[in-house]
């Protein structure tokens, strides 16, 4: 995937359960550049590249991620708690499986931090510094590849089928909110 910061998203907030998987997008590209400057890094200094890339994607990490998943948690997953159809269900309990996730990986992203502003600061990391850093990351993209896979297949096309428009759009409306976006339909 080529993203482009500043580019137009895919999707907006009129399209909900479109723009999360476009996150989950952003989160892979940003995992995989995490983990592609861990493994080009020596214990030399930092260059100027590498610092940008480094600072970029924990950034990413530290402030969009935590909206991702609050979307999720405190918005997409609580209006799908509302349904009442037998459907529905089986997903409530993958959607606390995925909640239970969410607070390891939170975990896993403030050791991937801390490592990566001390690297930052001094500029070199030392060798077990990055050999942590490293199996931190390649456990994040194992992790992330189950966990989206089971958040696209199970619970957002749950909530494509079963909510309503208006459940939606409430979503939508929320995740702007959440920005400082007020979303009106055009």
């Amino acid at each position: 995937m080529l993203l482009q910061i500043g580019q137009k998203p895919e999707h907006d907030f009129h399209e909900p359960i479109g723009m999360l998987e476009d996150c989950h997008k952003r989160i892979l590209f940003f995992l995989k550049t995490l983990i592609r400057v861990s493994s080009e890094a020596t214990t030399e200094p930092l260059n100027p590249d590498q610092r940008t890339i480094l600072e970029k994607a924990l950034r990413y990490f530290r402030e969009s991620g935590p909206r991702h998943t609050a979307d999720e948690e405190e918005s997409l997953f609580p209006h799908l708690r509302r349904i009442d159809s037998p459907e529905i269900g089986e997903v409530f309990v993958k959607i606390d499986s995925l909640e239970s996730d969410h607070r390891w990986a939170d975990q896993q992203h403030l050791e991937v931090d801390s490592i990566c502003r001390r690297w930052l600061d001094s500029g070199v990391c030392p060798q077990p510094g990055l050999d942590q850093l490293r199996e931190i990351l390649n456990n994040l993209l194992a992790f992330y590849e189950r966990h989206i896979r089971l958040e696209e297949t199970e619970v957002f096309s749950a909530a494509r089928a079963l909510l309503s428009d208006s459940g939606k759009e409430a979503v939508g409306q929320e995740m702007a909110r959440r920005r400082g976006i007020t979303s009106e339909r055009p």
